[in-house]
């Protein structure tokens, strides 16, 4: 998967992820863009590995699955920051 698509899919994870658990990182301004970026991409990491650990695949494009497991992974992402970050 190239590095556009990387960034398609985590921007869109990472929104959807926020529209789902409150709290993730919030706002409109350009580095809030990013930190859904990230958010989206890491959680399209975390949900690949374990999607394909479980057998249910991977995330290999700009698909509706890959978009859902990648979603997962963030909202994963969202709720692991929360338990061990501050309170």
């Amino acid at each position: 998967m190239g590095m556009l698509t990387w960034i398609a899919v985590g921007l869109v994870a990472g929104f959807l992820a926020k529209l789902v658990i409150r709290g993730g990182p919030g706002g409109i301004g350009p580095i809030d863009l990013v930190w859904t970026v990230v958010l989206g991409i890491a959680g399209a990491l975390i949900g690949g590995f374990i999607s394909t650990w479980l057998g249910y695949g991977n995330v290999a494009g700009f698909d509706l699955r890959s978009v859902l497991i990648a979603t997962a992974g963030a909202i994963l992402v969202i709720l692991v920051a929360k338990a061990v970050g501050p309170r």
